[in-house]
């Protein structure tokens, strides 16, 4: 079905706000849900929020929650995320981390034990807006591992997110999000409730064989999703890891971190000021010529147009606000699932959306 992105919105700010969160704090959290579905990634749009309102009753999500400063060290700033909501967190985080790099010229912000921050591109695209280049490394503990590390048969961490954004010049920014999985495991989550098979050499199963049903995540014992790119990706995840995850003192993955309801996330970030060296101009001329070199590239058949990263997120962005979101018919019984569980009748959600 296609939903139009208010009622949408009004219908995750209803489950959040029942669920125990302050109407602004819901509406907060329903804006960057609803915006990742508008940026085409249903992973980690409103289709989350059955694993937030589980996240509240085990304890694992504080509404209400705000940052604290653990420590801070000119461009250096160390935040705690108290486990609250990671829309309302990370915000806080980069608020802060922003206004140290408009002082500084570069700050390095260190974001540890925040629930789930979603999809961290809107976390580049906040920098960016503000003329930053942004760098983003994340981890999480979750109820269990996701992806195997390469040459392995059982997972051992989660997806490991990696993003760099770069401000807009002449055209859009360009921001690169990304799991450091082939896919991420949201999208897996969103091919099983359709009922479709995932894309070869993203999934393997308990026993290490490779295989394209999502359902091996979602049954005992669990299959593994696997690296992007191999060694590569898998030793970008590492990376990812021992960032976000050891540097920062969030911890790194393993079984003692793992809960119900637990989905916290570690971050480091780092924003540079596109002027350090004094050449803002030369930079933003660079950027604007190879892209249009690259995009020029004559597109091969089937393709429509060359792209760069964030132009697939702009245009899901504008097909969907004018068509509505797409959410899938197992999806959306979760999310009225949901509704009843935090005291929302299934009527009165039929009724917010339309139906």
């Amino acid at each position: 079905m296609q939903i139009a992105v208010d009622r949408l919105t009004e219908l995750g700010q209803a489950i959040v706000h029942h669920g125990g969160a302050e109407a602004a704090e819901a509406a907060q959290v329903t804006h960057y849900l609803i915006d990742a579905n508008l940026a085409g990634h249903d992973s980690h749009g409103i289709g989350m929020l059955p694993a937030y309102m589980l996240g509240i009753r085990e304890g694992a999500l504080v509404p209400g929650a705000e940052i604290s400063v653990e420590n801070d060290r000119g461009p250096f700033l160390l935040i705690d995320g108290n486990a609250g909501f990671g829309q309302v967190i990370a915000k806080q985080a980069m608020e802060l981390a922003i206004a140290r790099a408009k002082d500084l010229g570069i700050a390095v912000m260190g974001l540890k034990n925040s629930y789930h921050i979603g999809r961290v591109g809107a976390w580049g695209e906040m920098a960016a807006a503000e003329g930053f280049i942004s760098i983003h490394y994340v981890n999480a503990h979750s109820p269990n591992s996701l992806v195997a590390p390469h040459g392995g048969t059982d997972s051992r961490f989660t997806t490991n997110p990696y993003c760099t954004a770069l401000p807009a010049t002449n055209g859009p920014p360009v921001v690169l999000d990304m799991a450091t999985s082939k896919v991420a495991m949201g999208k897996v989550r969103v091919a099983h409730n359709k009922g479709v098979e995932v894309p070869p050499d993203c999934l393997i199963d308990h026993m290490g064989n490779p295989t394209n049903d999502p359902g091996v995540m979602f049954a005992e014992p669990k299959g593994a999703l696997r690296s992007m790119g191999l060694h590569k990706g898998y030793a970008l995840a590492v990376i990812c890891e021992a960032l976000a995850g050891g540097f920062t003192g969030g911890g790194t993955f393993g079984p003692d971190r793992v809960g119900p309801g637990k989905i916290i996330n570690n971050m480091l970030t780092v924003l540079i000021d596109p002027d350090a060296f004094g050449q803002r101009a030369a930079f933003e001329a660079e950027i604007d010529r190879f892209t249009e070199w690259v995009k020029t590239s004559p597109p091969a058949p089937g393709v429509d147009e060359v792209m760069v990263p964030g132009d697939p997120e702009r245009k899901a962005r504008a097909d969907r606000l004018a068509n509505g979101v797409p959410v899938d018919e197992r999806t959306f019984e979760e999310l009225l699932e949901t509704c009843e569980l935090v005291g929302l009748s299934r009527d009165q959600a039929l009724r917010i959306v339309g139906n």
